[in-house]
């Protein structure tokens, strides 16, 4: 521990959310929906795992572009309040934004805006020196991430979130095949699932692939056999899945840096997970972690 002063580097994914509750999804067509006040709050993928490893008390670091607009300005001003290490070079193409169609039963449709420049890099010198001194690093699926593997020194641990790929897309691969934690959703695998997870673990350095399954639990490979894992029961009423994925990576990163073992790793993902589901909001409320551990520990 003393000799990494961070825990977590985590780089790329942060972008503002706007988040509207809607009658029910789908959403038939009609001119004019009269919904509940529109709150724009922090989001995307990189500022959930930043945030909800932070709130476990885990020594995070978060680089990324993002805008010099008012959603940038909404990212820094969030994360500079909730204390997390932030350090940002300017996106020309201004910062990721999604609007989010969340239902009365939780669901979300999620219209993404990447924001994308082709060819965008992140400047070396503004990742290098947490690079070289983390732990763990976490590699979100924005293109200019894929550039910072080639710079992760040898023996640093490495994860990544696929989210919902569907074994095929090509933007996917670079983050699949080169991280040791590989976690993504089984939302468009149907009958592949086993199939695009075992690709993963061949093709490329995974240990162990996470495949999540919302209420369904999770699918684990790690020495060659997948298992099981059943989803926690929700700590309250549900209210928003928007970031339960991102929770459930941070509840397993503290379980694996804490050299618990995967079964417990699971456990504690799923723990994070079914919290994010009772607040509203992407990552406003991620698990502390006494309530992650409860009475077991």
């Amino acid at each position: 521990m003393t000799d990494h002063p961070f825990d977590v580097l985590v780089v790329g994914g942060a972008g503002v959310d706007t988040t509207v509750y809607v009658p029910e999804l789908p959403l038939p067509y009609a001119d004019t929906y009269a919904v509940p006040p529109v709150v724009d709050r922090i989001g995307n993928t990189g500022a959930g795992v930043a945030l909800g490893c932070h709130a476990l008390g885990l020594r995070v670091k978060f680089v990324d572009l993002i805008g010099d607009d008012p959603q940038g300005a909404l990212i820094r001003d969030h994360l500079a309040a909730r204390g997390v290490d932030f350090a940002h070079a300017p996106s020309e193409a201004g910062t990721r934004r999604s609007v989010l169609l969340v239902g009365p039963d939780g669901r979300r449709l999620s219209l993404f805006d990447p924001r994308a420049v082709p060819g965008q890099r992140m400047p070396r010198d503004l990742y290098l020196p947490a690079l070289r001194s983390a732990r763990h690093v976490h590699v979100s699926i924005v293109d200019f991430a894929r550039h910072v593997y080639a710079d992760i020194p040898d023996g640093t641990t490495v994860s990544t979130d696929l989210h919902d790929w569907d074994g095929e897309n090509p933007h996917h691969e670079d983050f699949a095949y080169s991280s040791d934690v590989v976690f993504l959703s089984a939302t468009k695998l149907g009958g592949r699932r086993e199939e695009v997870m075992r690709a993963i673990a061949e093709r490329g350095r995974a240990s162990v692939v996470v495949c999540t399954d919302g209420a369904e639990g999770c699918h684990v490979l790690a020495e060659g056999k997948v298992r099981g894992f059943p989803a926690e029961p929700l700590p309250g009423p549900v209210a928003d899945s928007n970031g339960a994925g991102d929770a459930f990576v941070s509840g397993f990163l503290y379980g694996r840096l804490a050299d618990r073992p995967l079964e417990e790793c699971v456990r504690l993902g799923a723990v994070a997970g079914a919290h994010a589901c009772t607040s509203e909001g992407t990552h406003e409320d991620p698990i502390g972690l006494d309530a992650l551990l409860g009475p077991v520990s």
